[in-house]
């Protein structure tokens, strides 16, 4: 009965699937390689998730590796419909006697066509029903933010695609902002960066890595420092160099400069009453951004109000998403409608 109910986390950068009665049950990126057909004009899809991103800057002239998703978006209908029929099918197994009740999150900035296009992909991937609730709230209900009282909470959840930033009160919304600086856009400023100071060029993937093992929001003392390999853009030869964090640090800022701007914007636009709860409770950080060290500190240091890293904040939306479910009367108030 239970595997029945169905959230996800549906990022641009990875899918996170909750099952009711089981908790996370997948985590795998939202990347899907597709191979040009001889003589059809359909292409076919060779490798789903984490096999896809292996393949990301690596594949011959025939394959194509993509994301289906952009900004938290849909930007391919199709095959976000593939992609999602296919984490449907690996968590319930090919053959169904019941059709699956799905969650899925959008930005709180989403046109009611993005919605449509969400809703509609889901159920035409085999849900019986689908539901959308957005993506701040499923991060605060998945980080165990008491969202129902007359209490204003502050979340910021940063993904891949979108920087959602919301004041929350009564389960609902008060005040939001979503900005498209996140994830990959800081993985695009450290590429760009590489390749203005040093003449390198490095893959998105190397980009991510760099970010993921010595990023840091502020800079650090002791530096740390990474090899770093790509191709000479003079020479046109591999080369590697060495580069520290401090660097990596001035690539990003631009991008948490976005960021914090939006979260001052909120804070900015906040009713007095909550902002006074706001500054006794501190501000949540959640998703994929909040494990960039001193990303906390930093948000701390530009507003003035005390930010704490949820617990699992990489699985809060999904999380949020499956209890939402779990609770779909009490939540059915805080849904996004579509017409």
């Amino acid at each position: 009965m239970f595997s029945r109910q169905i959230g996800i986390d549906l990022g641009t950068a990875n899918v996170i699937v909750y099952v009711r009665g089981k908790g996370i049950v997948l985590t795998e990126p939202s990347v899907v390689a597709l191979a040009k057909e001889d003589g059809s004009n359909r292409p076919r899809i060779v490798a789903v998730g984490e096999e896809a991103r292996l393949m990301l800057g690596r594949t011959p002239g025939t394959i194509t590796a993509l994301r289906p998703m952009r900004d938290g978006v849909i930007a391919d209908y199709v095959i976000t419909e593939y992609m999602l029929r296919y984490f449907i099918n690996k968590v319930c197994g090919q053959v169904r006697i019941f059709q699956p009740q799905l969650m899925i999150c959008v930005p709180s900035g989403v046109t009611s066509v993005e919605r449509r296009a969400v809703k509609d992909a889901a159920i035409r991937a085999g849900a019986r029903e689908a539901h959308l609730i957005e993506e701040p709230l499923a991060a605060a209900i998945g980080a165990n933010i008491p969202i129902s009282g007359p209490s204003g909470n502050l979340i910021i959840d940063i993904g891949g695609g979108t920087a959602e930033i919301a004041v929350i009160s009564l389960g609902g919304i008060v005040v939001s902002r979503s900005v498209r600086a996140a994830g990959n856009k800081l993985d695009e400023a450290i590429a760009n960066f590489v390749r203005k100071r040093y003449n390198l060029m490095i893959g998105e993937r190397t980009a991510e890595d760099v970010k993921i093992q010595i990023g840091s929001a502020l800079p650090m003392d002791p530096e740390l420092t990474m090899e770093v390999r790509g191709r000479d853009l003079i020479a046109g030869l591999p080369r590697t160099i060495t580069i520290g964090s401090n660097e990596i640090s001035e690539a990003m800022d631009p991008v948490l400069q976005q960021i914090m701007g939006a979260v001052k914007a909120v804070l900015e636009e906040t009713p007095p009453e909550l902002a006074s709860d706001v500054i006794d409770k501190g501000m949540v950080l959640s998703g994929g951004g909040a494990l960039l060290r001193n990303m906390d500190k930093l948000l701390t240091q530009v507003t003035g109000v005390a930010c704490y890293v949820a617990e699992n904040p990489l699985y809060c939306v999904a999380k949020g998403t499956g209890l939402a479910l779990e609770h779909l009367d009490f939540f059915r108030r805080s849904l996004v409608a579509v017409h």
